[in-house]
């Protein structure tokens, strides 16, 4: 790997950022020690910053004489879970840990920080925003609310995220549509309630979303082309309270998940269809609640081009795919890619012989060994597209 000496010598600093961070973790918008923590090393090493939103940091650096302005972005916030860890800097915070890597992304970003503020080798501005609140509470869209991009001017956007699907140190940088639109929907299904041992006399509400649930599996085998991308997924079914009682209400909830903003709408107006018309075939009565959540996150042509000749440089044209699969989990970085054009890179963490745990899970720890290889990452890009040569 072509990382920079200076980025080297951080590996260990960064490795005590990110393991104290993990031991620290916070929730979405209460984010308050780690912004801190965030602010205290930048004033260290003399960056100036501003605080957007209450959490949310934004610091800009401006080396020469150049115009050029790029953005790059770490996410801080944690998961509502239980570290299952056994690591010397398992959570000490009860019911939250870091389960998605968002406190390597935070050391990884400070990392670039410090080695951008030493070196000033690039000709222009970076802006290094520390979002809050990604895990489903879209802190990227209330940052840009609270007017991101019109504080802080930039050119192009780039992000990255930890992938243990991807062997340690492998890069993926791919044009196009990388992450998926994340919706939710909630449907209550109402019939008639009475005694079980007298069904005849009732309207079942949990036969009725049993059939909503099996006829919307039919929205993506059979109401949409097979060459398009999508998931429909009921992921919660309640109803009752006894075993002797058919009760007079299910509710049923899930997510949808898709590539193209037609397929999305597509889907969302067959949801509203198929759930009404499945409830009506035993005599209920179907209403949905269908919320959009983040959009997809699409990759564009320019700085997709700069991300993965910056990855080449890093990691080697043999451990760089250019060419991958949509993942269709959700990430917030989306609505910074529509607000100016950006690229979102993973990076590899499992590591050769080992069990890696999955993103989400209670026993997940993020690699610290790829720190260097994602600070090394945004100063490249910095260094490249912001030449001072």
């Amino acid at each position: 790997m072509a990382i920079p000496s200076e980025i080297a010598d951080l590996a260990s600093e960064m490795t005590g950022w990110r393991r104290h961070l993990h031991a620290h973790p916070e929730l979405g918008y209460q984010e308050f020690k780690t912004s801190d923590f965030v602010a205290q090393h930048l004033t260290e090493w003399g960056i100036p910053f501003e605080r957007l939103t209450e959490t949310g940091i934004v610091a800009t650096l401006q080396a020469g004489d150049g115009n050029g302005a790029i953005a790059l972005r770490a996410d801080m916030d944690a998961l509502p879970m239980e570290d299952q860890g056994d690591a010397p800097w398992v959570s000490t915070v009860p019911g939250v840990m870091h389960g998605c890597g968002h406190d390597g992304h935070t050391a990884t970003l400070l990392g670039a920080m410090k080695y951008l503020s030493q070196t000033r080798r690039f000709s222009g501005t970076v802006h290094a925003i520390f979002q809050p609140a990604e895990e489903g509470l879209a802190g990227a869209k209330s940052l840009i609310d609270a007017g991101l991009f019109e504080k802080f001017t930039a050119d192009m956007v780039f992000g990255q995220h930890n992938d243990p699907l991807l062997p340690e140190g492998v890069m993926s940088v791919v044009k196009g549509p990388t992450m998926a639109a994340s919706d939710r929907f909630s449907i209550k299904v109402k019939g008639k309630g009475g005694h079980a041992a007298r069904p005849h006399h009732t309207v079942d509400p949990l036969i009725a979303g049993a059939q909503v649930a099996l006829s919307l599996q039919t929205i993506l085998s059979r109401r949409i082309d097979p060459l398009e991308n999508g998931v429909v997924s009921v992921t919660q079914f309640h109803a009752g309270t006894t075993g002797n009682v058919i009760p007079e209400v299910a509710e049923l909830a899930g997510t949808v998940r898709t590539l193209k903003p037609e397929v999305q709408s597509e889907i969302e107006a067959l949801v509203f269809e198929v759930a009404t018309s499945a409830a009506a075939t035993v005599g209920a009565e179907a209403t949905v609640d269908y919320r959009r959540g983040y959009p997809a996150v699409i990759n564009a042509d320019g700085p997709t081009r700069i991300g993965a000749d910056a990855a080449a440089v890093i990691v080697g044209e043999g451990k760089l795919v250019r060419n991958r699969p949509p993942a269709m989990g959700g990430e917030d970085f989306a609505f910074m890619a529509q607000a100016r054009p950006g690229c979102f890179a993973r990076i590899g963490t499992a590591k050769e012989g080992e069990e890696t745990a999955p993103l989400h899970s209670p026993r997940y720890d993020f690699n610290d060994s790829i720190l260097p290889v994602g600070a090394a990452w945004f100063a490249t890009i910095i260094e490249k597209a912001l030449s001072a040569d």
